[in-house]
């Protein structure tokens, strides 16, 4: 009886334990749950920098390096420098900046240094509210986590 009780049960167990989540090696569930937070505050302080018109402090949550990637409407943009540019050239006036509001963060941590954020943008400009989607990898360097590659799309 004992060992029909324990074939039954063992599969179930052993099924378990294979799709259980688990955090990637080299974070604990702490760990990962501190470095999303730090994420979500670098995203928060972004848009606090938006909504006051502050276009470099935006530019804060991106590596400052010729290697960042920047793609949205078909383009790519590469480096920091081209990437400030382009919002610059883009949102060159308070009205045309709006106000930004980003929403259902998710954020995974594949290692102690590496993340992907996804999330919703919306821009509150008047006369129209054009939103998106967006996915951005995450490198943690010198111990601030960096947009590395932001690939942003509209819903419009």
């Amino acid at each position: 009886m004992r060992s029909a009780l324990i074939a039954l049960v063992l599969p179930f167990a052993l099924a378990a334990c294979a799709t259980s989540p688990s955090a990637p090696a080299g974070v604990t569930a702490g760990m990962e749950a501190n470095e999303a937070a730090a994420i979500t505050a670098m995203l928060e302080a972004q848009d606090e920098a938006w909504n006051r018109g502050d276009i470099p402090a935006f530019m804060d949550g991106y590596w400052k390096s010729p290697d960042l990637r920047f793609a949205s409407g078909g383009n790519i943009a590469r480096g920091w420098d081209a990437t400030l540019q382009r919002y610059e050239t883009r949102y060159d006036t308070p009205a045309k900046m709006g106000t930004l509001v980003t929403s259902d963060y998710e954020i995974d941590i594949l290692s102690p240094d590496a993340a992907i954020a996804h999330g919703r943008w919306m821009l509150e400009v008047e006369g129209d509210n054009p939103s998106g989607l967006y996915t951005l990898v995450l490198r943690k360097i010198e111990g601030d986590w960096v947009i590395v590659s932001d690939t942003t799309t509209s819903a419009d």
